[in-house]
């Protein structure tokens, strides 16, 4: 980074700071300005007393300095002790905050970047580098370190200004003073250049490394992969992929350390030296009459705070434009736009739920991907009908739901509604018409009645009714607390486990409480055999009313059914008709796909 661009990041940062921690920083500055500040006050009282006392002036001065030592310490520490926890309490909640930001960011995102593996690493490398202290983080040592060492710098020199005035003191001294700043902060550059570099090094090469290891926590904490972890002797596996990256991870920071003390010894020596000399030349301007000699203790302890203060500033400047790397991957993930087009057009909300679904010539690629998932892609289909979607697996079968439910935008081509590029429409409101069942649902481990419902708040008659159309009324009954009964035991220890079957009737139940005129199923019931698949579909289409249903499945049980069937085959649809129009194309890829299923279905 330029000079410029360091300076527009810090700027970035702090604005950053003071829009989600305003009280925090408030806090933190007029803290670090306290307890940097109040060393001084002894400070300079001391000398003040002991000259005091040489000149023999009378005892009612003397104890008024003391009175005055005291007393502003006392102030200046109770003030600072009544800071203390209120920071303490906005820096716990700046860290929950900051969890919470991830996920606001996550819910933000376009859903083609939360499938990109690209986006998940740079959210896992930012979050690793928080917990290790670097990015944002890193901000609250910055602010506190900066305010301290230049307050500390201010202070020194205010105290010491009359020495270096001071005529009677030699200029070889003054000179020499000067030559030992110059030379602690040049060294202080050049080993804070070199132990950064080394630690930079050690912390990218372990970013996989900490991804690895989180990803296999999950594995090892989660209660349903123990299952397969204790029954097929997983765990020794396990352990020595682990045991393997923790010699790694000591064998560098072994290396690391080596390094730290080779580079930073100098640094020790040179320090010990300024302060030896310090002494010396001091002692030697009070021999000389020079100064006083209470004024030599305020002036050995003003000149060595200020040169320590001066290379920790050098220092600590380095180790934040060196966090400003850190820093623009954190920035870099935050900034990640979402580029679906939103849209401002209202959803026709019609009585008759009429609405026409034109794809008109759809082809799509997945970003990165150079082939294409779907080809060519044409239909039309209006609110009422059952249309089934079949195919192998990686026909393209998902890829259409997908574009259809807008989580992606057409490569080429488009999609209407009522005539109307789906595009166009408010992004929300038209997600709004659709109720999926993916292959992939998730419960969640919250009641019943919220998994249903999709939200904390609900209708408990209208809960029932959907679990009862959805064929779990048996397994509600038997619930201790109903609708309350928490799904799993992630939160609630009597929370309860439910099947496979089970947990895709919920799932079901959820689509028909949302209500929406389009419902969708994407193999939901793919875990269970088609004799079981084929009941569920049939019950389903029970109960769908006069809302368009689509069916998707490399299985033909809800077929039958349907009043219009498209078969994909890679990402293009080669056949489109009822089941009997299909079934008597014997060259056709269904009657093929038909036959070879059909004996799980007599």
């Amino acid at each position: 980074m330029t000079f410029r661009e360091h300076m527009a990041m810090a700027k970035r940062a702090f604005s950053w700071q003071l829009r989600y921690e305003r009280k925090y920083t408030l806090y933190l500055i007029v803290h670090t300005l306290l307890t940097a500040g109040k060393s001084y006050i002894p400070l300079y009282f001391a000398a003040e007393i002991i000259d005091t006392l040489v000149a023999g002036e009378p005892w009612q001065t003397v104890a008024m300095y003391v009175v005055l030592t005291v007393g502003l310490t006392f102030l200046v520490n109770a003030v600072a002790d009544w800071i203390a926890p209120r920071m303490n309490a906005e820096l716990n909640r700046t860290y929950h905050l900051e969890n919470w930001r991830y996920s606001e960011k996550a819910m933000d995102m376009a859903y083609e970047s939360i499938e990109d593996r690209e986006v998940e690493i740079l959210r896992e490398r930012t979050r690793q580098e928080s917990q290790v202290g670097y990015n944002r983080f890193y901000l609250h040592r910055t602010t506190s370190a900066v305010i301290s060492t230049v307050t500390q710098i201010v202070l020194s020199i205010a105290m010491t200004l009359s020495f270096f005035f001071n005529p009677a003191v030699a200029p070889w001294i003054k000179l020499t003073f000067a030559l030992l700043l110059a030379v602690n902060v040049t060294m202080e550059i050049i080993c804070t250049a070199r132990s950064q570099k080394l630690t930079n090094a050690f912390w990218d090469s372990f970013i996989y490394v900490n991804i690895f290891e989180e990803k296999y926590n999950g594995y090892i904490n989660n209660y349903t992969t123990g299952k397969d972890l204790r029954l097929y002797d997983m765990g020794d596996g396990i352990i020595e992929n682990f045991e393997a990256n923790d010699r790694d991870v000591y064998t560098r920071g072994r290396k690391l350390g080596k390094g730290l003390v080779r580079e930073n010894w100098a640094m020790v020596v040179m320090s010990e030296v300024l302060k030896f000399v310090t002494n010396f030349l001091l002692v030697a301007a009070a021999l000389s009459g020079a100064v006083s000699v209470g004024s030599i203790s305020k002036y050995v302890s003003s000149i060595v705070k200020m040169l320590t203060a001066v290379s920790k500033l050098v220092k600590d400047t380095q180790l934040a434009f060196n966090n400003h790397e850190y820093l623009a991957r954190y920035f870099a993930y935050f900034d990640i736009p979402n580029n679906m087009y939103q849209g401002t057009l209202t959803v026709e909300k019609r009585d008759d739920v009429e609405y026409d679904v034109e794809f008109r010539d759809v082809s799509f690629k997945y970003p990165g991907s150079d082939t294409y998932a779907l080809r060519h892609v044409s239909l039309k289909f209006k609110v009422g009908e059952k249309l089934a979607v079949v195919g192998l697996n990686g026909s393209g079968k998902t890829t259409f739901i997908k574009l259809l439910c807008r989580l992606y935008d057409p490569t080429e081509g488009v999609i209407l509604l009522n005539g109307v590029d789906i595009r166009k429409y408010d992004y929300k409101e038209y997600m709004s018409i659709f109720s999926v069942v993916f292959q992939d649902f998730r419960l969640f481990a919250f009641s019943l009645g919220q998994n249903v419902a999709a939200s904390t708040d609900y209708d408990p008659e209208r809960v029932k009714m959907c679990l009862e159309k959805a064929g779990l009324e048996e397994r509600l009954d038997a619930m201790p607390k109903g609708l309350e009964t928490c799904l799993y035991r992630d939160f609630d220890p009597e929370g309860v486990e439910i099947s496979g079957g089970e947990a895709q009737k919920v799932a079901l139940a959820r689509a028909l409480y949302k209500n929406a005129p389009f419902i969708i199923l994407d193999e939901p019931t793919a875990a269970l055999d088609p004799v079981a698949e084929y009941e569920i579909y049939s019950r389903f289409n029970r109960i769908v009313g006069e809302r368009t249903t689509v069916y998707i499945s490399h299985r033909l049980a809800s077929c039958r059914f349907c009043d219009n069937i498209l078969v994909f085959d890679a990402g293009q649809i080669v056949q489109q008709g009822s089941h009997e129009a299909l079934i008597g194309d014997e060259s056709g890829r269904y009657h093929a796909l038909w036959h070879a299923q059909a004996q799980y279905y007599v």
